[in-house]
């Protein structure tokens, strides 16, 4: 942008001269047909300012795309900079990932682990209870058919059965 106006700048500073240096011929030629030294230096006089204008101007046109240059320099190690932040960043959140897949998992295997022992725990615990319960439906089945047996030689026994609902 700033190169687009300089060109621009010296065009018009061209333009500007060259229609100096005509406006200059003509009026000599209407004044006086004749060309004198005066006018000859005078022409060399513009042409070694416009010469002057042209290398300031590359001077500044240089001066600027130098410090054009020195701040996208500054630009890029900005952002150079901001992106390294930004990769830290990531960083620490992927790791912050990690740990909480690692408590996740933690967390998932210690109810596993809880569940197993309660499972085991239930067994273990139950199976003598349900060992107990066998055997004593075993007697009781055992003792049912000694009673009814009996029942059936004494009558006051199958009268205080039957009163029971037991036969």
């Amino acid at each position: 942008m700033v190169q687009l106006v300089m060109k621009a700048f010296m065009i018009l500073v061209g333009v500007m001269l060259s229609g100096l240096l005509i406006s200059t011929v003509v009026a000599v030629n209407a004044a006086d047909s004749s060309f004198t030294q005066a006018d000859r230096d005078r022409i060399i006089r513009m042409e070694d300012r416009m010469t002057r204008m042209e290398d300031g101007l590359k001077a500044l046109n240089q001066r600027l795309d130098d410090n054009l240059k020195a701040i996208n320099q500054r630009i890029d190690d900005s952002l150079k900079a901001i992106n390294q932040r930004i990769d830290a960043t990531n960083q620490r959140i992927d790791d912050l990932k990690g740990v909480i897949y690692v408590l996740i998992s933690v967390t998932m295997s210690s109810v596993l682990v809880i569940v197993g022992f309660i499972l085991w725990d239930r067994r273990t615990t139950l199976a003598p209870v349900v060992r107990t319960t066998k055997e004593l439906e075993a007697r009781t089945e055992r003792l049912e058919l000694i009673i009814k047996e009996k029942a059936e030689k004494d009558p006051e026994l199958k009268e205080a059965l039957r009163h029971a609902g037991l036969l």
